[in-house]
């Protein structure tokens, strides 16, 4: 069995999905939900699936020592961020070389970056008039959006799009990809 940690920061539609894809796994278990902001739905999508959660605090964020001790512990072999919205440290980047994954709300290498998420991303890709969009699920390494490209989806940009519809539309496409494809990325590593 191999275990995975969830780290989240915000509304966590991503976690519940892949929460509940790998919740009737032999080989893949969620066993720990990470989350740096005590508004993030994390904690209750983690108990309704009976994982174990951890908020981490300011000062822990990026205390390397912390949070692998925290991941030790869980006997975690693979880390996914799902909206995580702060920088893995370099430490837990090295450790977990190629088993941090990732997924960006644009076609990379096209807006990504530091402060390059959510509804920023989707009007970089308006104002750039880009005829298409879509996902990204890479590696994480120690630079923002710049790990090797695991996976990739796209959908056409409407005229009419706004930054919130596209938004909407992408994160149909991370439901409908994301466990899927963090799924075959580790049963390949076995």
């Amino acid at each position: 069995m191999k275990n995975i940690a969830v780290f989240a920061s915000g509304g966590g539609s991503n976690a519940d999905k892949i929460c509940e894809y790998f919740s009737t796994s032999k080989e893949i278990s969620v066993s720990l939900c990470i989350s740096n902001r005590q508004e993030s739905n994390l904690k209750k999508i983690s108990k309704s699936y009976n994982i174990n959660y951890l908020f981490i605090e300011k000062d822990q964020q990026n205390n390397s020592d912390f949070l692998l001790k925290k991941l030790n512990e869980n006997k975690i072999n693979f880390i996914v961020l799902a909206g995580y919205l702060k920088k893995i440290p370099v430490d837990i980047v090295s450790v977990y070389k190629n088993k941090i994954i990732n997924i960006h709300p644009s076609l990379l290498p096209k807006h990504g970056g530091k402060g390059m998420y959510g509804l920023n991303v989707h009007s970089a890709v308006l104002n750039a008039k880009d005829k298409t969009s879509g996902i990204t699920i890479h590696y994480v390494n120690d630079d923002y959006d710049k790990g090797k490209v695991l996976f990739q989806a796209s959908l056409a940009v409407e005229l009419n799009d706004s930054a919130i519809s596209l938004s909407q539309k992408i994160q149909e496409l991370e439901h409908q990809h994301y466990a899927s494809t963090i799924e075959k990325t580790i049963l390949l590593k076995k």
